[in-house]
Order: structure tokens, then C-alpha cells, then sequence
């Protein structure tokens, strides 16, 4: 896949407000200050697609931007820690929850995971909350270059073995760095993937 063209399309905070036409939609989510922005502008090729801070829960609305005029990617509201009120961050489950729900076209949930750290709880109950309600989901881990690749594979390894203990099987894994493109071409194979085996008449 090549991407040729991306565009802002809109903002929401319903679902009932995003796009109606129902060509493949891709959601990106993480907790907050996982890299989320940067990697989204660096598989779209464009420096501020998604807008980039170092301050934690900047994205607090469903952005979609269309890519090459056939599927929506998606920026998701981080969970976790992020400088707002406990009932704006109410507000945001909420949303995200209603979306992750209710929009059929929604094809899969790229969950971003910062590589540096181990397990943590609200990813594991996040990815909970996406098994119970089927809701198919990826996992992608960031900012691979930060640190060794020795290091990473066993972090990796060591965040399997933890999933193992209450997943009978894993999701698939991504291994990404936005700033040495590392793992692009890989999730740009599966998004292409994805479309070929999407039927709209499913709708």
C-alpha cells in the first residue's frame, strides 16, 4: 500500500455524528503520551496529520482522516493518566465506549503499547473490555527506538507470557518506531488486507 493522499474529515464526541458511508475504518488508541500522534503522522507521511504534544490527553475527540480517499483512520481519546477533570475523563470512557460499540464499519482497534514498559493494568483491562465485547484489536508497540533490540524482544516476550496467563491466543503484534519507520510497511499489509476481504453489503 501507498499512501497518496490523507485528510482531516471531522471531529466528534458522538458516534452518531461520524461519517456514514461505510468503507473500512481503523482506530487508533492508547494510553496517554504513547506516541499515538507521531506514529499515526508518520504512516500517513504528513508531519501534523494528528497533532503532537508532550502534554498527556491531548486528543479528547474522534478524529477521523480519510487515506487515499477508501479507508477512515481513526484518533481515538487516550486512556490513563491526562491533566483533566475525573468527569471529563468519564466523558471520554463514554465516547470511546459508544464508538468502540456501535460502529459497524469499524474494523479493527490498533491498541498502542509503549515498548519501554512492562504490562500495565489499564491495558490489560482495556484489551478485557475489547475481548468481551468482540471487538477485534491489534497490538502495536512504540517507540522500539528508545531502546535496544535486545531489550525490546525481551520486554516483548516477557508482556506474552503475562497476556498467556488469561489469553488462550495472543492478537497480532506490531513492532514500531515513527521516527526510524520501523513496522510501517507491516501494518500497511494488513490495513490492505483488511480492505480486500471488506464487504460493504455486510452493512
Amino acid at each position: 500500500m501507498k499512501i497518496h493522499n490523507a485528510e482531516f474529515v471531522v471531529s466528534n464526541t458522538n458516534y452518531k455524528n461520524c461519517p456514514e458511508n461505510t468503507i473500512p475504518e481503523y482506530s487508533f488508541i492508547g494510553r496517554s503520551n504513547v506516541g499515538k500522534s507521531s506514529l499515526i503522522n508518520a504512516l500517513v507521511k504528513k508531519q501534523k496529520l494528528a497533532k503532537v504534544s508532550g502534554k498527556p490527553g491531548k486528543t479528547q475527540l474522534i478524529n477521523h482522516f480519510i487515506i487515499n480517499n477508501q479507508w477512515y483512520l481513526v484518533d481515538l481519546p487516550g486512556y490513563g493518566y491526562a491533566k483533566t477533570s475525573k468527569k471529563n475523563r468519564t466523558q471520554f470512557e463514554i465516547m470511546i465506549k459508544e464508538y468502540l460499540e456501535n460502529r459497524i464499519q469499524l474494523i479493527c482497534i490498533f491498541l498502542l503499547i509503549d515498548i519501554r514498559h512492562s504490562l500495565q493494568k489499564n491495558d490489560q483491562d482495556f484489551m478485557k473490555y475489547l475481548g468481551i465485547n468482540k471487538i477485534p484489536f491489534v497490538i502495536v508497540f512504540t517507540k522500539s527506538d528508545k531502546i535496544s533490540k535486545e531489550k525490546a524482544l525481551i520486554n516483548i516476550s516477557e508482556y506474552k507470557n503475562e497476556l498467556y496467563k488469561t489469553w488462550s491466543k495472543l492478537p497480532k503484534i506490531f513492532i514500531t518506531s515513527a521516527e526510524k519507520k520501523q513496522g510501517l510497511n507491516e501494518i500497511y499489509k494488513f490495513i490492505d488486507s483488511c480492505n480486500k476481504n471488506f464487504k460493504p453489503t455486510s452493512f
